[in-house]
This record gives C-alpha cells, structure tokens and sequence, in this order.
C-alpha cells in the first residue's frame, strides 16, 4: 500500500479550514452565560498563577489532592518515572507495562496512578512490579499525582493504552544525555495498531500537527526533565486537554520528536468511525482556544 504523505496544499487546506471553524465558532456563539464567564474567569486566573513562579504558584498547585498510596519519590538509583494514569484498563494495560519494564536499564520505575478501576487493573500493575497509587478521577489530577509520587531526575508519561516500539529505552537515552537536555521535553511519534488508509491519514495528518502547530496529544507520551517539569508548573488537574495545556506551557521551541513511534488503540475511532472521531476533537480543540472551561468541553467530547 503506498505511503499516505501530507502535502503543502493539504497543510494550507488544513491549516485555512481551522481558522475558517475558530472564526466561525466565534461569531455564532452568543454571550456565555454568567456561570461559563465565571468558570472562564478562573481558567484565566488559573493560567496566570501558574505563569508566575514563586509562593502564590506553590500555594495554588497544593490545593489540589495528590495519590493516597506512596510518598513522594526519591529514590536511590532511580533516573526515570514511568507514569501511567488507569481506569479500567485491564484490556490494554499488561503490554504497556510489558513495554515499560524494557526501561530497567535506564534505573527506572513505573507507577501506575489509577482513578477508581473495577477491573482488573491494579491487581495487573502489581503482577507486573509497578508501583500503584490512587487518586481522583481524572487524566490531568492522575498525571500530576504520578509526577509527586515518581522517583528520578526525568518523567515520562504514557497513557494506558499507548505502547513505545522496540527501542524506546535508547531513544529516550540519547534524548536525556545530549547537552541541555533537561531544558527540553520530547515526545514519540504517533502510530495507531490498526491497518488501511484511514489510520494512515491519522497518522499523518498527527504528524502535521504536532510538527507545523507543536501540538502533540497524550497519545504521544512525554518525556520530560522534572527540572523543566516544576519550571513550568506540571499537569493541571482538567477535565480535558491537560496535554495539549502541558505541551503549550513548555512551548513548540523546546520540544523535540523522538525517532521511535508509540503505538496507539485505534478501538475509539473503529467505533466513532475515524472521521467523526477526527471531527470532534478538532472542534473541541477550537473550542478550547475559544476559552471554553475543559470541563464544559468533556462533555461534546465523550
């Protein structure tokens, strides 16, 4: 099957037909109600807090609740925390985990963060030697929780259903020993575990996005030094895009692309269709450059 590329005309295309959604999102939209102008007013408050270094940063980061189990990480040999946030992730978890334990060279540990599974994900992470913590309900409040709890100068994110390739551990080396290093993040490159020309112009089409606009999702990982991780001031507890919140407050400047995939579940466009899938988070997308709450935002989403 030939190779599905992303030409110049197909970037402009994409490129023209969201300003053209933002735009015209913007204009048919009446004035928010009082109760979304007020959760937006704490959106911005939130974003202003956590630009700015110091007591009132540290003091807004504390209000919010951290894993129940584990202290926080320091430990002895320990460079990289692998952290993984679950809920009922039984079904995907095990290859994951498998995946993870390839990183032993690199003296790292894996937690797993979970938000109140009723499978059998817990009693998987610890068969397979992770360390298992809990915390609220929540992408953005699980990654955060992980980060406190994790040992190592350097975090790596994964979501349970996202599986590096062969070779990750020495990519993620080399990334972690070039000079400067811990003043950059890198992410992988984005691959779905299904066949046909759909999932190859998701694939692609990712590609563009995290390249042109320096916009990865979770999907992607994240590896991060926790140096630069603190400096910008970690995962924010939200409903939906603490990725895409994360990745713009480390920038598109620092952030590099690692040269080995992770390989994605495409079982949520198989049953959205791959169209309709891509459709909706392009438009919740819009909508949250539009400075609509990601809560508010999760609900079109699901």
């Amino acid at each position: 099957m030939p190779k599905f590329e992303i030409t110049p005309a197909m970037a402009r295309r994409a490129e023209e037909s969201l300003a053209r959604m933002a735009e015209e999102t913007r204009r048919g939209l009446p004035p928010p109600p009082a109760h979304w102008q007020r959760k937006m007013d704490e959106e911005a408050r939130t974003n202003a807090a956590l630009a700015r270094p110091g007591p009132a940063r540290d003091a807004f980061l504390d209000t919010f609740p951290d894993a129940e189990d584990g202290p926080c990480g320091e430990g002895r040999g320990v460079r990289l925390g692998v952290v993984i946030p679950t809920l009922d992730s039984a079904a995907t978890l095990g290859p994951v985990l498998d995946a993870a334990a390839a990183a032993s060279g690199l003296g790292a540990e894996t937690v797993v963060v979970d938000g109140g599974s009723t499978d059998d994900t817990t009693a998987l992470a610890r068969r397979h030697g992770a360390r298992v913590a809990r915390a609220e309900r929540g992408r953005g409040v699980q990654l955060r929780a992980g980060a406190r709890i994790a040992s190592g100068d350097w975090l790596l994110f994964l979501h349970a259903d996202t599986v590096p390739d062969d070779g990750w551990a020495d990519a993620v080396r080399a990334h972690m020993d070039r000079p400067g290093a811990a003043g950059r993040a890198a992410v992988f490159r984005f691959a779905l575990d299904a066949g046909g020309r759909a999932a190859r112009r998701l694939e692609a089409a990712v590609a563009w996005r995290a390249r042109r606009l320096g916009l990865p999702y979770g999907d992607q990982g994240l590896l991060i030094s926790r140096r630069l991780y603190e400096e910008v001031g970690g995962f924010r507890p939200l409903a939906l895009m603490e990725d895409v919140d994360m990745v713009r407050r480390v920038g598109r400047h620092r952030l590099d692309l690692l040269p080995v995939r992770a390989v994605t579940s495409a079982a949520r466009f198989e049953r959205s269709g791959y169209l309709r899938r891509s459709a909706r988070n392009l438009f919740c997308l819009a909508l949250y450059f539009l400075g609509l709450p990601p809560r508010l935002i999760a609900g079109i989403y699901r």
